[in-house]
């Protein structure tokens, strides 16, 4: 069975299709530290249930946007661009 994941311009596809782009936080000010950088780029929760998290669809309309994924049951429960809600 293919996982199947929703691209909210061109609709179902392969997963292989798609890039993670890992998942959605918010990002140190400008003019954070180093130490803040480095905990955003490589502290992860990794966390069990649902989560928003970045895609890109780079096989098809080459847009980036976001999906609610549970990671136990790693099925797809909405996805959308971010102008559509955060």
């Amino acid at each position: 069975m293919s996982f199947l994941l929703k691209c909210p311009n061109c609709g179902d596809r392969s997963v292989y299709e798609f890039r993670f782009g890992g998942k959605l936080k918010p990002r140190p000010a400008a003019d954070a530290t180093e130490g803040e950088w480095l905990r955003y780029s490589y502290e992860h929760e990794n966390a069990a249930g649902p989560q928003r998290e970045w895609w890109y669809h780079r096989l098809g309309c080459r847009q980036w946007f976001f999906a609610v994924r549970d990671t136990c049951a790693n099925s797809v429960e909405a996805t959308f661009f971010p102008e559509e809600g955060a």
